[in-house]
């Protein structure tokens, strides 16, 4: 009937409605905690496009330049570029591929690592002193919601 869909539609419209403010609200408050945690980079002195290269090496293993590039999002020549950058100051390391004679393998040095589990750590630590002003209940929530955000942010667009 007419009424029917007339509800029918009326529903979808407040659930995209509601969809559109959780989604500001994420939006907002991935933000905000990146922010707030940003300084913790800051503190280590390279530049933000070099630590998320060095992040993937770090926690994704070594890597191919093009398989690195993929992974950030840009061009093998601007890829290669931070690679040197890093490599110049000692953060990463290249070495033959075993399973490409004419290919290069990328991997963090042990200076690399240690810089990157420091900043993971001061990262952390900031978010536990966030954490600390929670009530026990708000905890609770976050605890129960933290796979679905992992969920989230694993998925493509």
């Amino acid at each position: 009937t007419m009424s029917s869909r007339v509800e029918v539609e009326k529903q979808r419209q407040e659930e995209g409605t509601a969809r559109h403010f959780l989604a500001e609200m994420l939006h907002r408050g991935a933000i905000g905690l990146l922010r707030g945690i940003k300084v913790a980079d800051q503190e280590t002195g390279i530049s933000p496009p070099r630590l998320s290269a060095l992040s993937v090496l770090v926690f994704g293993g070594p890597q191919s330049l093009v398989s690195l590039a993929s992974a950030e999002g840009v061009k093998p020549p601007t890829m290669s570029k931070l690679v040197a950058e890093l490599e110049g100051i000692g953060l990463v390391a290249k070495s033959p591929d075993p399973n490409d004679g004419r290919g290069l393998v990328i991997a963090a040095t042990r200076q690399g690592k240690k810089i990157m589990l420091a900043g993971r750590d001061r990262r952390l630590a900031l978010l536990k002193d966030r954490l600390a002003g929670l009530t026990d209940r708000e905890i609770a929530r976050l605890e129960a919601a933290a796979p679905i955000l992992l969920k989230l942010a694993r998925r493509e667009p």
